[in-house]
């Protein structure tokens, strides 16, 4: 795959994510809702390190969004900072058994649609700069 192709891999796949992220928060599958979240926003993150790196656009296999947001280069407010930490954190929540209990009872309807609003303003972020950069 070529750069173009790898970008719109990890854009087309974040796309896919948010609709099933919507999907489940619409049968109150919150937790699964958060945990397509994180991956909106990581795939996301993959493609812009894809075209920061076009002599290595493999992107890192890692799901710490901070992580990858520094590897992509990005500039990051600490608000940005300290979404990019709580989203990571609904991967690892909703995907391992000692974690998932608590978080089942963290994710309330409300907690959730918070959560949403604060991973769709990071989709935005995150897309206007891969718009800005084609």
């Amino acid at each position: 795959m070529n750069n173009i192709d790898l970008i719109n891999y990890w854009t087309d796949g974040s796309d896919e994510d948010y609709d099933t992220m919507i999907y489940m928060k619409a049968g109150k599958k919150n937790t699964w809702c958060l945990f397509m979240g994180q991956m909106v926003i990581e795939k996301l993150l993959k493609a812009l390190y894809v075209y920061k790196n076009k002599n290595a656009p493999y992107a890192p296999k890692s799901h710490d969004l901070l992580y990858l947001a520094k590897k992509a280069e990005l500039e990051l407010t600490e608000r940005q900072e300290d979404l990019l930490d709580t989203i990571t954190r609904f991967n690892i929540n909703a995907r391992y058994d000692d974690y998932k209990k608590e978080f089942y009872y963290k994710c309330t309807d409300e907690y959730t649609n918070q959560q949403i609003k604060n991973i769709e303003e990071v989709r935005t972020w995150l897309k206007s700069l891969l718009l800005t950069n084609q």
